[in-house]
């Protein structure tokens, strides 16, 4: 293999690759990278068994081959190159790496010891807007569980339904739900699967990185979504990750999401967040709980411990509906409100045993809801 492209090009394709290697005693190949040019096409592939990550690398190949390094040696390396053409050349079970005045032979491993990344049907696809996706995302994300006790809450459901995508995510104590318009290349096929917290995190990463270079967040083809068997297909410009899917039924939560409320509240959103940090400062430690009294025209936030002391904020609302109390976790209720839209957030609440539900008029598609902490 000898191949030839530029310091800039192999810096990010190596930015976004590493982050796919693993650690496998068992499997000590997993930490490496596959650079492959074959076809006319440069690729730089890695997995960790879970994900892959497939990047086409612009560049001149001479002589086509394949071979893998260490995934942190030639990254750390490249990125203290000049920026110029860099030759990348296969030798004696070493990689050649000459830049100017610069060379270095990379010990390595034969290409055939490396797993093989799942093919995914594109014949049907899924698309939209990479910034649209990139922000449906991390409305959702936190919300996830980070505990393996039930594997389906440990990451995101996508329910591909009538030209809309519909985002989920629930630990069993908080949940977020967003919605977003997507479209099919062929016929829009319905279906619902769990795509793990971790590649989710891993998208993330790809698409914040060409939120900022690289991608016309305008195309509505900005992303590719492909389902097939056991596994879900991301294609971003030239990066494709691939992952495995969560097996197992998501939970019904759409019956905790209240219908009607018995009380609403709209306030800006600004000084309900400042008014809610204040006052968890006295929050239990470890229930971190803060109460919230709605009452004509006002919102009283206040919390209490034995070991800080007490707090009562009051700030101006606007309730309609009836007088209601709730205690809830305030380290939830602050998630949610960063993550809404607008200045003005819209709180609903029926009782203080039942949940209570954050939305915004600026984004009707988002809603997010906080299970009460039972008195």
């Amino acid at each position: 293999m000898r191949l030839i492209s530029t310091q800039e090009n192999l810096k990010k394709a190596l930015s976004i690759t590493s982050h796919g290697t693993g650690k496998n005693i068992n499997l000590p190949i997993l930490s490496n990278i596959l650079i492959k040019a074959k076809k006319g096409v440069i690729e730089l592939i890695s997995t960790n068994l879970e994900i892959g990550i497939i990047y086409q690398l612009r560049g001149k190949i001479e002589v086509e081959g394949e071979f893998t390094v260490d995934s942190k040696i030639i990254t750390e390396y490249i990125n203290l190159l000049p920026g110029e053409n860099i030759l990348l050349e296969v030798d004696d079970n070493g990689l050649q790496v000459e830049c100017l005045n610069y060379q270095t032979k990379i010990r390595g491993e034969s290409a055939q010891e490396f797993p093989l990344i799942p093919n995914v049907d594109q014949s049907n696809y899924y698309y939209c807007g990479a910034d649209e996706l990139r922000q449906a995302l991390n409305s959702v994300i936190f919300s996830a569980s980070t505990s393996d006790n039930r594997v389906e809450l440990a990451g995101v459901l996508f329910n591909f339904e009538d030209n809309e995508l519909i985002l989920a995510a629930t630990d069993s104590y908080r949940l977020a739900e967003k919605k977003l318009e997507i479209k099919a290349k062929d016929d829009f096929i319905k279906q619902r699967v769990i795509v793990p917290a971790r590649t989710i995190q891993e998208l993330l990463r790809i698409l914040n990185n060409y939120s900022t270079e690289g991608i016309d967040i305008n195309n509505k083809e900005g992303v590719k979504i492909a389902v097939s068997d056991n596994q879900i297909l991301f294609s971003i410009d030239s990066v494709e990750l691939v992952s495995r899917l969560i097996s197992g039924q998501y939970p019904d939560y759409q019956q905790i999401i209240p219908d009607k409320t018995q009380t609403r509240i709209k306030v800006n959103r600004a000084d309900f967040l400042r008014a809610a940090k204040a006052t968890a400062i006295f929050s239990k430690v470890g229930i971190n709980d803060i109460n919230l009294e709605l009452a004509s025209g006002k919102i009283i936030i206040s919390a209490s411990s034995g070991q800080t002391g007490e707090s009562r904020v009051e700030i101006s609302a606007d309730v309609s509906g009836d007088s209601n109390e709730i205690a809830i976790n305030y380290r939830y209720l602050v998630d949610g409100l960063n993550t809404l839209s607008g200045e003005e957030a819209i709180i609903g609440i029926n009782s203080s045993n039942t949940p209570c539900v954050l939305t915004s008029d600026s984004d009707p598609s988002y809603c997010y809801v906080v299970m009460p902490i039972k008195q």
